[in-house]
């Protein structure tokens, strides 16, 4: 599908021209982190696309069945025939959605306690899952026939949620490309070579689908640089997405780093933001690895976090599967209580975590991330005032377990000591997330009780005992009915509990005088 660039050209100045945002960074970083991302604390990704279909290895299988040596282009040979026969488009009529129910699916999501949703609007392999004036491949063309995002963000503002979209269009610069083998279903391998890269029309399936080495991901300046011609398409893309959508949060996959993005990137935002003061909504935008200069943007760390507190809010996007964003049906599932445990970990940072779940090609979502949302919600229900709207204390936390940081720091799991805390405040209050609750112990006369000691909290019960920090009025236990036992010491906070017993992080609550 062709369409008219000059149009989109001037839908992007007359956008920026209207102001108050102008495709500066200087004009940039005066945009302000929304209060309502400060405040969520936890939101949904979704990842559910083409690649849903075969349900293996990754999300990535778009490009792995293409690339020899790669489990994906054997399994493909094997269960769908030779690619040239069978190419990813030929999962287009595969994909239904024919149990697609965007209520449902924003009612869990809901239930779960998150506050917010951003699915995939166009993953790497180009397939947009809304219909589009750009290219006829989208879900409501072809495949379904249903315009999913418009049908999702529908219902996500009816259960008084805030939608976002996801764009990771950029990447389809190289990503159909496994090598330096032109993609071409249908023709004969031996005849790739006589296709030149970068060929065929825009707006087409795997156009431009340009060689490029994916493993070298931190060259900013990797060549061939894209052309002006698909980054144009890139921007008119992601313009389509933000008029039609009006999504208050907006997230790019890593690639926007590449320099030659810069220019486009900078309309992007200027565009973004001014349509954000026209509609009267807080909007922001989200990117890993300084895609967009600090201060101009909210970074995001993906499936990991920051080594310290960090000043401003920041993302960390994960994902309930441990090898795969999308489905597949041998996916590894993390528990919730391993999730929680993130969660409260960046929290305390000042992060917030946008949890991903990849639902089967018919539409539903997976029994296995439907248990663990349902686990997190009961979780937050019971220990939300301690999470939504909180903020970092002077330290995040104490313990001998060090904090997860960096990116795929989610890969093992990690393994807390009854002596690891966490904090936030929020009301006026002092919030600590005992991370691994010990078990009662006996204690000769006194009985069974099980006892933790904050050391960030020393002193003594005296009004007159400043030098040993914050006066304490009472410590409560969220949710659990049992009323503490405590008292200061110099040594710390000591808190005594004999029936409470949790194998997530439990919540005390601390009152000053």
């Amino acid at each position: 599908m062709s369409y008219d660039m000059s149009e989109w050209e001037e839908k992007v100045r007359k956008g920026i021209a209207e102001g108050p945002y102008t495709d500066t960074w200087e004009s940039l970083s005066q945009h302000e982190t929304p209060k309502w991302f400060r405040d969520a604390k936890f939101g949904i990704f979704i990842h559910w696309g083409l690649y849903s279909v075969p349900a293996f290895g990754s999300e990535w299988y778009s490009r792995y069945m293409y690339l020899e040596g790669r489990p994906e282009f054997d399994y493909h040979r094997r269960t769908y025939g030779p690619q040239k026969d069978f190419g990813y488009k030929d999962f287009i009529p595969m994909f239904t959605a024919r149990k697609f129910d965007p209520d449902a699916w924003a009612k869990l999501f809901r239930k779960a306690g998150a506050k917010f949703v951003v699915p995939v609007a166009e993953h790497h392999d180009g397939f947009q899952m809304y219909g589009s004036a750009l290219s006829s491949w989208n879900a409501l063309d072809m495949g379904p026939h249903r315009d999913i995002i418009a049908e999702l963000t529908e219902s996500l503002h009816r259960e008084g949620l805030v939608s976002g979209a996801s764009s990771h269009r950029i990447e389809h610069w190289w990503f159909m490309s496994p090598g330096a083998k032109p993609l071409a279903d249908g023709t004969p391998a031996d005849k790739w070579s006589d296709i030149p890269a970068g060929s065929g029309e825009r707006g087409d399936f795997y156009w431009p689908s340009v060689p490029r080495d994916v493993q070298d991901n931190d060259d900013r300046c990797s060549t061939p640089v894209p052309t002006d011609e698909f980054l144009s398409d890139w921007m008119y893309r992601t313009i389509e997405i933000i008029d039609r959508f009006q999504p208050q949060e907006l997230y790019f996959d890593w690639w926007v780093y590449q320099k030659a993005a810069k220019p486009y990137m900078r309309k992007i935002l200027a565009y973004y933001y001014n349509r954000g003061v026209a509609w009267d909504k807080e909007v922001m935008v989200i990117t890993k690895y300084d895609g967009i200069p600090f201060g101009c943007a909210v970074p995001d760390m993906e499936r990991g976090g920051f080594d310290s507190p960090q000043p401003d809010a920041w993302q960390t996007d994960t994902a309930i599967g441990k090898e795969s964003w999308g489905y597949t049906k041998d996916n590894v599932y993390k528990p919730a209580r391993v999730i929680l445990l993130d969660l409260v970990d960046a929290i305390s940072r000042n992060g917030t975590m946008l949890l991903n779940v990849g639902p089967k090609p018919d539409g539903t979502i997976t029994k296995e991330d439907t248990d663990v949302l349902l686990t997190i919600g009961d979780w937050l229900s019971r220990n939300g005032e301690a999470v939504y709207g909180s903020r970092p204390w002077r330290i995040c936390g104490e313990g001998p377990t060090a904090l997860k940081t960096g990116a795929f720091a989610d890969r093992q799991d990690t393994a807390y000591t009854s002596k690891d805390f966490r904090f936030t405040v929020n009301h006026g209050h002092l919030y600590i997330f005992a991370m691994k609750y010990p078990e009662a112990q006996p204690h000769g006369g006194a009985g069974c009780y099980s006892e933790i000691i904050v050391h960030s909290l020393a002193g003594k019960a005296h009004p007159e005992a400043y030098e040993f920090g914050a006066l304490i009025r009472s410590v409560t236990a969220l949710w659990f009915e049992e009323k503490p036992q405590w008292f200061q010491t110099e040594e710390g906070l000591v808190i005594r509990t004999r029936t409470i017993a949790d194998d997530k992080p439990v919540v005390f609550r601390v009152d000053f005088i």
